[in-house]
């Protein structure tokens, strides 16, 4: 345990290092993060208003409460590294990771923990600014409050694993641009973080639930608006960690598999 602690403490330092060389790109990933969430808002509002003031139980301080707390989710559980996986491997850069003490899991996950720091610094004053100009409305319980802790996390879990799974495919195919793009595009639909998976038919619904995404982001924003009932979150909490588990084991059969494939590429 000290080992590992000193390993990411080290990394850590490392990471916030090399993510301070890139400011500009920062901002970029600021404006991505936040921008969508208000187009959203801004759209939605409109058609709600348009509507008589709601749609299918929906008001305008209801979906910005949604688009908001969507947007903290996404902030806080996304991940990029089924991008660079791919050109790791074909430009010969993840070599030298395997020559290190440690697994390259680690690093990623310092990685993704440091941007996370930095950009919390300005995620909250543009979410409170979200907050002030939209007026979102919240129903969320102690029991609700509670859950969407542990649901966050596990979130956040559940989605590296199956995107660090997603980016050992990378063992098998050095071109998984077009895996990448069809699973944001699933991601995007299935998670919730278009719209609130209600407005989908029940078939969508149905696969969104089967399927990890609904426990990657729309979760843990249902249990923060309140619309899980209470008999419904022990239930959601263990077919999330479920999701877990089978990804965690999906990611270590994968890693296993797919390491004694690979063959350095690149200069």
């Amino acid at each position: 345990m000290r080992h590992i602690t000193d390993v990411y403490r080290a990394l850590f330092s490392i990471r916030i290092a090399e993510l301070l060389q890139y400011r500009v790109a920062l901002v970029i990933w600021l404006i991505e993060v936040a921008l969508g969430p208000i187009i959203s808002i801004v759209i939605w509002s409109a058609v709600a208003r348009a509507r008589g003031g709601t749609v299918d139980g929906y008001t305008s301080a209801t979906f910005a409460a949604y688009f908001l707390i969507a947007m903290l989710v996404n902030y806080f559980t996304q991940t990029w590294v089924f991008w660079e996986f791919e050109w790791r491997v074909r430009e010969g850069t993840f070599s030298p990771l395997l020559l290190r003490p440690v697994h390259p899991i680690h690093g990623d996950i310092a990685q993704n923990i440091a941007y996370k720091l930095l950009m919390l610094t300005v995620i909250i004053p543009v979410s409170i600014l979200i907050a002030i100009v939209f007026h979102p409305v919240f129903h969320l319980t102690w029991l609700a409050a509670i859950a969407f802790v542990f649901a966050l996390l596990q979130a956040f879990v559940l989605r590296f694993a199956v995107e660090w799974a997603l980016a050992l495919l990378t063992f098998w195919s050095t071109r998984v641009d077009v895996l990448n793009q069809l699973y944001i595009v699933v991601l995007m639909l299935l998670s919730g973080q278009l719209v609130p998976l209600a407005f989908f038919p029940q078939p969508v619904q149905i696969a969104a639930t089967v399927l990890p995404f609904r426990w990657m982001v729309a979760f843990p924003v249902e249990l923060c608006l309140g619309s899980v009932a209470p008999g419904e979150i022990l239930p959601g909490l263990a077919a999330q960690s479920a999701w877990l588990l089978l990804s965690i084991i999906i990611l270590i059969v994968m890693w296993r598999t797919g390491i004694r494939r690979y063959s350095a590429v690149g200069a």
